[in-house]
């Protein structure tokens, strides 16, 4: 009983969707608003962002050409004893 009345729901169906539409520029304007929402949006690059990438790339590299650094910091409390550790990972 249940399989005739979801055939006889399906037969009496109706579309909705304006893709289902029988006038051709409806549909069409559907079809084209889909195809907005799905269409990724062109990335504007300007040239502030070129210049920030041009500066990054160049503190880099002046970074790695300089020599290593070593650094030794001794601090103590009053009573003689480390006040400070510092530990960074290399």
């Amino acid at each position: 009983m249940s399989e005739n009345k979801a055939l006889s729901e399906l037969v009496n169906f109706i579309a909705k969707s304006p893709l289902a539409s029988e006038n051709d520029i409806e549909r069409r304007s559907a079809l084209s608003s889909i195809s907005k929402n799905i269409s990724p949006i062109p990335i504007q690059k300007k040239v502030t962002k070129l210049f920030d990438a041009i500066i990054i790339l160049s503190a880099r590299s002046k970074r790695i050409m300089m020599p290593k650094v070593q650094i030794d910091i001794d601090v103590f409390t009053p009573n003689s004893k480390r006040a400070v550790k510092i530990l960074m990972a290399k």
